[in-house]
C-alpha cells in the first residue's frame, strides 16, 4: 500500500501541530520544515480545517493549530478520510473491475485480510502517539521555539 503526498503531508502536519502544542504554526513555517510545496500543502491544510481536525486564523498574527487534543486523532481515521481512493487493485472495485479471474484465484481476499489488519494498526495509533517529545523537537528544530 502506498499512501498519496495528501495523506503523507496530512500525517506530518498534524504530528508537528501536536508537538507545536498550543503556540500552532503556519503553513510556511511547515512547508520548510518538511521541505515541502507550500501551496501543495495549503491544499491538505484546507482539508484537514474542513474535517474539523485544525483552527485556522487569518492574517498577521494568524496560522494553524489543532481543533482538538492530540490523543482523538485517530490516524486509520485521517488516513481514511485523506485518500481519494483505497483501493488497492482492481477487484476491490466492483463498479469498474474487469479482472477475468475475479472471484476464483482468491487474492481478493488476502489483500483485504492485509488491507484490513493494516488499518487495524492505524486504528490503535492517535496523533499524540506519534508526536515528537521536546527534546527530539529541539534536535531537529532548533531554531523553533
Amino acid at each position: 500500500m502506498r499512501l498519496t503526498l495528501q495523506t503523507d503531508y496530512a500525517l506530518r502536519s498534524l504530528v508537528f501541530l501536536a508537538t507545536a502544542g498550543e503556540a500552532g504554526s503556519t503553513a510556511q513555517v511547515i512547508s520548510d520544515r518538511f521541505r515541502i510545496s507550500k501551496s501543495h500543502l495549503v491544499k491538505v491544510l484546507q482539508r484537514l480545517r474542513a474535517l474539523g481536525y485544525l483552527e485556522t486564523t487569518r492574517g498577521r498574527g494568524g496560522g494553524v493549530k489543532l481543533a482538538c487534543a492530540p490523543e482523538t486523532i485517530v490516524i486509520g481515521a485521517v488516513v481514511r478520510q485523506t485518500e481519494d481512493d483505497l483501493a488497492l487493485v482492481e477487484c476491490f472495485n466492483k463498479q469498474d473491475n474487469s479482472c477475468p479471474i475475479i472471484g476464483v484465484c482468491g487474492l481478493e481476499r488476502k489483500l483485504g485480510e492485509a488491507f484490513a489488519a493494516f488499518l487495524a494498526v492505524l486504528d490503535g495509533c492517535t496523533v499524540a502517539d506519534l508526536a515528537l517529545t521536546p527534546g527530539a523537537w529541539a534536535r531537529l528544530f532548533p531554531e523553533t521555539r
